[in-house]
């Protein structure tokens, strides 16, 4: 059945304020008429103005600045334009989203406001110049995680890491990894699968971008009770770009002036306990591993391990294996 002409006419209308106006650039019912001329169709202003009522009817935001240079402009819309730069910042700032893919998400938050609005949107995404993912198997293995995740099933998948020469080959020689997908985690700019590995019987993490020929099979999730007692929030603090280790309770004597960087690190609520006027400990629970040592060591002589020893000792062999090199 054809749209009738009134009906036609009025979504026109509703697309030239969502996509001409906003609070700075309004358009009265002659700009209106001259607009809706583009696509074929004709009305006056009596007409322009009942059309404008029923679409403030259907809930349309639309505001009218009277005076001089007064006219029609959509008032409030789903998203305000500081939520859409905030969205353009985490596009164009995710590693593991390609420039393609960076781009065209951005094209399509553009639609979200007035096209004067997007222009501030196209200059803000030039701000930042951070590298990028090559290729875009990170959308397909993200959607299937998601399937298996709502249906209940396993996932498979080979593993890759990169190599001098071949790029992004799968390590175990092809090996297929088979895991119970619980949660998608964001660490670093990189996105990461938290899942159960029936096999070694443990929570496992991968980075989503290195799974290569993921597949959702017919076999149900295990490893609920694990999942459940895991704290995802936790896991984040005490791990290192998402890399594990052993379990340890570590004593850290610090500078003052790095306590902003203790409570970006481990949270708010880190009790920071005064040792003199220069300097205060921290308890925290981190993953041991050669990642947290590089993150103590990347902070300097501000960071002091003081406990438990063998950590220490672990940290001085780390030093000197280090050293040995030069």
């Amino acid at each position: 059945m054809a749209v009738s002409v009134v009906k036609l006419r009025m979504l026109y209308i509703m697309k030239i304020l969502l996509e001409k106006t906003d609070e700075g650039h309004t358009m009265s019912a002659a700009d209106i008429g001259r607009a809706l001329k583009g696509y074929g169709m004709s009305a006056d202003r009596k007409t322009i103005y009942s059309d404008i009522e029923t679409l403030r009817e259907f809930k349309l935001d639309i505001l009218q600045a009277l005076g001089t240079h007064g006219g029609y402009y959509i008032c409030s819309r789903r998203f305000e334009l500081p939520e859409l730069k905030l969205l353009v910042d985490a596009v164009q700032s995710s590693k593991f989203i390609t420039s393609k893919k960076s781009e065209e998400l951005i094209r399509k938050l553009e639609h979200l406001t007035s096209e004067h609005e997007a222009k501030q949107l196209q200059r803000h995404v030039f701000i930042y110049d951070r590298s990028k993912a090559g290729n875009e198997t990170i959308y397909y293995n993200v959607d299937k995680i998601h399937t298996a995740i709502l249906e209940n099933r396993q996932i498979v998948f080979q593993y890759a890491k990169w190599t001098v020469g071949r790029g992004l080959v799968p390590k175990k020689d092809g090996a297929v990894y088979k895991a119970s997908p619980w949660a998608l985690t964001w660490d670093d700019g990189n996105y990461y699968l938290i899942a159960y590995d029936e096999a070694a019987d443990r929570i496992k993490h991968y980075r989503v971008d290195k799974m290569q020929r993921t597949e959702v099979v017919k076999e149900a999730r295990v490893g609920k009770e694990d999942f459940q007692d895991l704290d995802l929030a936790a896991l984040a603090k005490k791990t290192f770009s998402m890399y594990g280790g052993r379990d340890e309770e570590v004593v850290l004597l610090c500078k003052n002036e790095i306590a902003g960087v203790i409570m970006d690190r481990f949270g708010s609520e880190t009790m920071l306990v005064p040792v003199d006027g220069e300097h205060f400990k921290v308890h925290i629970l981190v993953a041991v591993s050669r990642q947290f040592f590089g993150w103590v060591t990347g902070i300097g002589k501000s960071m002091y391990i003081a406990g438990p020893e063998h950590v220490q000792k672990e940290y001085r062999e780390y030093l000197l294996d280090i050293l040995d090199g030069y």
